[in-house]
């Protein structure tokens, strides 16, 4: 029997384990993950571990997805321990990955001959925004698969806004997202890199930055990591290199269809493939700033020392 009080997450990664944390201070939640050690972290922060995905989504009301890419949600649903087959009818997927909107309305039709819908839900904010439930959500879907999956969303979002009644409305949404934080990433790279090579001291420079009109959300996140990037193991990874390939093709893709040039978007897809050329997919995409300046000339200080 299906229970709305019962939440699968299937992938707990950098983004998947707090969102289950966060969600089990409300709901009965159950976790899946390839990885063992996440499995361990799941039940130390009160989820309920499960070694396959099918065994984490049977009879679980709302099954929320936190995949790396269309691959990967076509696999989750469909593939050989594809929870597709267990969902009771009248249960949602809840899909917060950035996947592109083209991938959507198949996964929706394959479902809805089941019964279950889907409820495109991207996010955006980070892990540590994610475990404090501070996340901005855009969302696609069918009022009632809606209704069905609302309070889990607003478990986990600040901001919850509804873009339209159809999935993949949430997707088009997050694809204007994530052009604009790829491109706000890749100037904080170059601005930070032509300050150290300028003369000026980074940490200064970006403290100034933050404090004026050139302050970004990406420049007070990415640039004290971008700072740690030179460390002989890098900043924390929090979000991976290769994550922004796959969104800032969405973007390309997305624009070409639509018929739109977007050559800000394009060049800054061009340094994170670099990036991933030179080695750096797995590392924080932070790490962007090594391509644009391979080594550092000058040091680091603490801003007011």
């Amino acid at each position: 029997m299906t229970s709305t009080d019962t939440v699968a997450v299937l992938g707990l990664g950098a983004m998947g384990l707090p969102i289950a944390t966060r969600l089990a201070g409300a709901f009965a939640v159950r976790g899946h993950d390839i990885a063992a050690d996440r499995l361990c972290l799941a039940e130390q922060a009160g989820i309920a571990p499960h070694p396959t995905a099918r065994g984490a989504a049977a009879g679980a009301g709302v099954v929320l997805l936190a995949v790396r890419d269309a691959a990967q949600l076509e696999e989750a649903l469909f593939g050989p321990d594809g929870v597709a087959g267990v969902l009771d009818p009248g249960a949602v997927v809840l899909l917060t990955s950035t996947v592109g909107r083209e991938a959507v309305p198949p996964v929706v039709q394959r479902l809805r001959e089941r019964g279950v819908g889907l409820v495109d839900a991207p996010l955006s904010g980070g892990p540590a925004r994610a475990g404090a439930g501070d996340l901005l959500v855009v969302v696609g879907a069918e009022p009632a698969a809606l209704a069905t999956a609302r309070p889990v969303l607003e478990r986990l979002a600040s901001t919850l806004t509804v873009v339209g009644d159809a999935p993949g409305d949430g997707q088009a949404l997050k694809t204007v997202n994530q052009l604009l934080c790829g491109v706000h990433i890749a100037a904080a790279a170059e601005a930070l890199a032509l300050a150290d090579a300028l003369g000026l001291d980074p940490a200064r420079t970006l403290a100034a930055l933050e404090a004026g009109a050139a302050g970004s959300f990406m420049l007070g996140n990415r640039g004290p990591r971008m700072l740690e990037a030179y460390d002989d193991d890098g900043a924390e990874v929090l979000s991976r290199l290769d994550i922004f390939v796959k969104d800032l093709g969405i973007v390309g893709d997305a624009a070409r269809t639509a018929g739109l040039a977007t050559p800000v978007a394009a060049a800054a897809e061009q340094l994170f493939l670099l990036g991933r050329t030179q080695g750096l997919g797995a590392a924080d995409d932070s790490a962007v700033i090594r391509v644009v300046a391979p080594g550092r000339r000058g040091g680091t200080e603490t801003p007011g020392a």
